[in-house]
């Protein structure tokens, strides 16, 4: 009984999502907000004229986003009262260029208002901000809601950066990815920069024998021993994510086979005779890399949330 019950949820699971999935189309505004598209643009060339870093934080956020309750944009909620939202939780504390988002919504209100969620534009700008530092671009289906719900505490089911194979694989399962997902996804790292405390744990006190990570290449575990002491002090202090951070690329899949990636998580990558074959793959092709990259995005910002549309960003209702 037990199993037949399982069974019918994860049938339920899997219905529901490939009816949001169904659901939305790459029209989906052409009648009703035909220059959509260009104002999005617009915004993402605008910031990143001004700040490199807007790219891996766009398609940081939309990733954070879609992880907790569905492409639903409540990553963008503001904590009010009692309630903190998702923002405000430990792994979202580093998100920033939010007001891209914002700079793109009003510039949308003013040609249609009320039409387009604000979980549309994250996905929009997500793409573009791929697409806009070299990467590849695609058609984003469109016709997502908003949620209003949005909660700091939820922001613990995000994958994080000191996960194992296995804690990867559940995480992205739950949500109806697979391991070629995780690994295709995984490549946005070519964009970015992470902070210290998410890799210290490779790089100091590693387990009761070793201080570093063994699987790290040597000189690249001094180098970031020398950035990021034992006891740093320094708030922003870190490495970037590969050696061309402002370039979507396949460099990042190339450095990890050197033993010169960053997390625990892209370490766990070369971890299953899978995951290491879709690793060397994509870092001996561009090509594969990006029509892999393109999928999965597809996949994964399609991923059902809210039910309304939100004439702000910022509002919590």
């Amino acid at each position: 009984m037990a199993a037949a019950f399982g069974l019918v949820f994860a049938l339920l699971v899997i219905f529901q999502m490939s009816s949001s999935v169904s659901a939305l189309s790459s029209n989906y505004y052409e009648q009703t907000c035909p220059k959509l598209e260009s104002a999005v643009t617009n915004a993402v060339k605008k910031a990143m004229m001004n700040d490199k870093t807007v790219p891996a934080a766009l398609l940081r956020m939309h990733f954070h986003d879609c992880f907790i309750r569905g492409c639903d944009a409540s990553v963008l909620l503001a904590s009010k009262g009692k309630n903190k939202a998702e923002k405000d939780g430990p792994p979202n504390i580093s998100l920033h260029a939010f007001y891209v988002i914002d700079n793109a919504k009003k510039a949308v209100e003013a040609l249609c208002p009320g039409v387009v969620s604000c979980a549309d534009i994250l996905a929009l700008a997500a793409r573009d901000a791929v697409a806009l530092s070299g990467g590849p671009t695609w058609d984003v289906p469109k016709g997502r809601k908003d949620g209003r719900i949005s909660k700091a505490s939820e922001t613990r089911q995000l994958p994080a950066p000191t996960f194992n194979i296995s804690q990867l694989q559940q995480s992205f399962s739950q949500r109806g990815l697979s391991l070629k997902d995780l690994v295709a996804l995984s490549g946005g790292h070519t964009l970015g920069f992470a902070h210290c405390s998410s890799f210290q744990n490779r790089i100091h006190s590693f387990n009761a024998t070793l201080d570093v990570d063994p699987a790290l290449n040597p000189s690249f575990g001094s180098s970031l021993r020398s950035v990021c002491p034992a006891h740093n002090k320094v708030r922003n202090a870190g490495a970037t994510m590969d050696s061309s951070t402002t370039t979507f690329d396949n460099v990042y899949y190339k450095l990890l086979l050197q033993g010169n990636s960053l997390f625990s998580s892209d370490q766990a990558l070369l971890s299953t005779r899978e995951t290491k074959a879709l690793v060397s793959k994509f870092a001996s092709s561009q090509e594969m890399f990006e029509k892999a990259f393109v999928k999965s995005m597809i996949k994964m910002s399609s991923i059902s949330g809210g039910q309304e549309i939100r004439l702000d960003c910022k509002v919590v209702r």
